[in-house]
């Protein structure tokens, strides 16, 4: 079963949240992916994961951020306006009311002392762990697939650039869209890399269970800051899972025609964390 909400939140704007749960259990707990950089809920491999999870007895929750450019049409990049002021504090205090939103009883008076478990794919896994920086309680288990550990990855060039233009752009190969992003996601990164957004302190202050997976072909987020990670989590908490071929996206494409191996492996040993943590 999927329920669809419109969740308003402080500012006025609106998430788009999906709730995939089944009729016939009784679910306890609650877990929420987060999508990434050019991500969105329904892209690829979310809604297959978000049933899959919700077969194994779990709330599970998709949802867009407010300016992550998507519009009416939930698959295509209509709001690149929207885009181009996102910040990932934004994103960050984003995800923090979505989890408001589940303990005051928005999606249902059932899932308010629901323990939460967060699975944040790419710069979502730095939502993820943004979020604790504000000391969520709420949340018990994170699990990062092929998550970035370093926010700011643009060269000086690049950032002289940005800041003389006032916006950087990014070609999306997929729908061919050039993607404005505006100086204020450079100012973001760089005024609070002590602070909301540092990626170390929040792992290393953690205090709670810890999957890290990643793709050991992955192009868009090498490998190495999945050791970074790794290096700076507290290893009895922490388990770290790499998938030697797998890239990115765990080999998985959009739109959605099916999973393979290395993804089944990947919700597998996600789902036996979540099983002993959650």
């Amino acid at each position: 079963m999927q329920l669809e909400f419109i969740y308003q939140i402080p500012g006025g704007e609106n998430l788009k949240v999906t709730l995939s749960k089944k009729e016939e259990l009784k679910p306890v707990n609650s877990i929420i992916f987060i999508h990434g950089f050019k991500g969105f809920k329904d892209w690829g491999f979310f809604p297959y994961s978000a049933n899959f999870f919700a077969d194994r007895g779990y709330n599970s929750f998709t949802f867009n951020f407010s300016h992550n450019g998507i519009g009416d049409n939930p698959l295509e990049y209509t709001r690149l306006d929207k885009f181009a002021k996102n910040t990932i504090s934004r994103e960050v205090n984003e995800l923090g009311y979505l989890i408001d939103g589940i303990r005051e009883g928005f999606f249902g008076k059932e899932l308010m002392n629901c323990k939460i478990g967060l699975i944040g794919h790419s710069r979502g896994g730095a939502a993820s762990l943004g979020v604790t920086n504000i000391k969520r309680k709420e949340i018990s288990a994170i699990a990062l697939w092929a998550s970035v550990a370093v926010l700011n990855r643009y060269s000086e060039r690049q950032k002289e650039e940005w800041k003389k233009l006032g916006y950087f752009e990014v070609l999306n190969t997929r729908t061919n869209q050039l993607m404005r992003m505006d100086v204020e996601l450079l100012d973001d990164i760089e005024q609070n890399s002590n602070g909301l957004l540092n990626l170390e302190s929040a792992v290393k202050n953690l205090n709670m269970p810890l999957f890290i997976a990643h793709g050991g072909q992955d192009l868009t987020v090498p490998v190495k800051e999945a050791e970074m990670l790794y290096d700076w989590s507290d290893k009895e908490k922490t388990e770290f899972f790499i998938l030697p071929t797998a890239g990115h996206t765990f080999d998985i494409q959009h739109p959605f025609i099916g999973s393979n191996d290395k993804f089944e492996k990947l919700l597998e040993n996600t789902a036996g964390f979540f099983r002993k943590h959650l």
